[in-house]
């Protein structure tokens, strides 16, 4: 028997304006799941079930007095969470650090804004690691963030929380941010779909600005068509962000391009680990053949290419990060909270000069520059999404924060490449392992040329559905 959480946020929308299902059931249901597994999952730092419940019974009034139920706002009764690094009014505000357990904001961002106009119920505050950094999702702050594929392993990050919620049907879609691939990653461990945006698409005000335009707002769904329904609700700008993209065509939406037949296109391929010494795992691997078979046998012509960046591009990337990690104003009275990476991190960023910086950002403009030649010829490129399949929870935090660093750059080469670039870019969710454990592979496309990737990626899940494969514990 179908239950709430087996629908998508398409389906349960549809069921909402049918009245066949309310946003108080919905709601309520999606609260409960939560109650009873998120200890097990590590999805949520703060659940917000009085506002939610709130929230729903607002929703439930605006179904009730609109005669046009499609002229209800888009998201109308559908859960969706927020991720803790994102600001919503009235509630903590952690940054998955012990260093800001009592920050609450007086008011919502930007994107937390958007999804509560859309109609949006506001579950709650999804696990992140400490200020998003790593690539993996264990604090001061809860549990460690697991895929419910495995419960001993990681569900990635730094959209941990949020990844493992969707999963594990704690919600249906959820809201998430990628600096370095801190949507793509955790949608790759937990078998989901995910879209990093183009630079700026969805704005970031009013916080600190990414003057690199490395970070970007995005979504975390089972479905391409639930992805495109919250990248339309999400993508806009506020004034003074630094990137603006062009909006789609007028009367064009990502949803209306998640519809439609994406026609044959030309694909490059490259499975060269980025990081010198880096080695791509055989279920990475054949992860990514096995994508490449499928999109032949879809009628697209798939030929090798050299990879956008290598090694060379790896310091100046680091110098970045070291950098982009001084930006959270932590109080030195407790700054003793910080964990030891964030701690390492902080204290090479505090270590680069004006200069260093200047010329890191310099040299990575210049690679993007030749990059995009090549690039540019190509509707998509394929890659894997990491370079391994899910590790175990503590991976990173056995050795000394030197070694993790350098864990993480090895597990996770390829999805940096397009938030220095810029380039919109996907994880889908197209194969497992003997062992059950999910891998992704990653789509990239041409700056603010979400709509080809969207109409491919459907065409991909349509081939091969995966929206409604579940983890044991669904």
């Amino acid at each position: 028997m179908t239950e709430i959480h087996d629908l998508t946020v398409t389906e349960l929308a549809a069921a909402i304006r049918r009245r066949e299902l309310s946003p108080a059931e919905i709601t309520a249901h999606y609260l409960q799941r939560t109650e009873r597994m998120n200890t097990a999952v590590g999805a949520f730092f703060t659940i917000t079930a009085d506002l939610a419940t709130e929230q729903a019974a607002q929703a439930e009034k605006a179904v009730g007095r609109r005669a046009d139920q499609q002229a209800l706002p888009p998201l109308t009764g559908i859960p969706i969470p927020i991720k803790d690094l994102n600001m919503m009014a009235g509630v903590r505000q952690t940054l998955g650090s012990a260093a800001f357990t009592d920050n609450v904001p007086a008011t919502d961002d930007y994107v937390t804004a958007a999804l509560r106009a859309a109609g949006a119920v506001l579950t709650g505050k999804t696990a992140t690691p400490e200020f998003g950094l790593p690539c993996y999702t264990e604090t001061a702050i809860g549990p460690p963030a697991r895929t419910p594929w495995d419960l001993s392993r990681s569900a990635g990050g730094s959209s941990g929380g949020a990844a493992a919620a969707v999963a594990a049907g704690l919600a249906p879609a959820a809201q998430g941010s990628d600096g370095g691939g801190s949507i793509r990653i955790p949608c790759s461990v937990c078998g989901l779909f995910g879209i990093k945006p183009t630079r700026g698409r969805v704005s970031n005000a009013p916080l600190m600005p990414d003057l690199f335009g490395l970070g970007t707002e995005g979504p975390l769904t089972r479905s391409v068509a639930d992805a495109a329904l919250l990248l339309d609700v999400m993508a806009g700008n506020q004034p003074g962000d630094l990137y603006t993209p062009a909006p789609p065509p007028a009367g064009e939406s990502f949803a209306g391009y998640a519809a439609r037949e994406p026609g044959r296109l030309r694909i490059g391929r490259t499975l060269r680990h980025p990081v010198g010494d880096g080695t791509v795992h055989p279920d990475c691997a054949a992860a990514w053949e096995d994508a490449s078979q499928l999109l032949a046998s879809l009628g697209h012509e798939v030929e090798d290419v050299e990879p956008p960046f290598g090694p060379d591009a790896v310091p100046a990337f680091e110098t970045l990060w070291y950098a982009m990690a001084t930006l959270a104003p932590v109080d030195p009275a407790r700054e003793d909270r910080l964990l030891p990476l964030t701690t390492y991190l902080r204290e090479r960023g505090q270590q680069v000069t004006a200069g260093q910086l200047v010329q890191a950002q310099a040299f990575l403009q210049f690679l993007v520059r030749a990059a995009l030649a090549t690039l540019n010829t190509y509707d998509a490129v394929l890659m894997p999404t990491l370079a391994a399949p899910p590790v175990p929870v503590g991976y990173f935090e056995e050795v000394p924060p030197p070694e993790n660093f350098e864990r993480q750059k090895r597990f996770t080469p390829y999805t940096a490449v397009f938030n220095v670039s810029g380039q919109p870019a996907v994880s889908l969710p197209l194969y497992w392992t003997d062992g059950g454990l999910p891998v992704g592979v990653m789509l990239a496309g041409r700056m603010g040329e979400e709509s080809t990737l969207l109409s491919l990626s459907a065409q991909l899940e349509s081939a091969r559905p995966w929206w409604d494969r579940h983890p044991p514990l669904w």
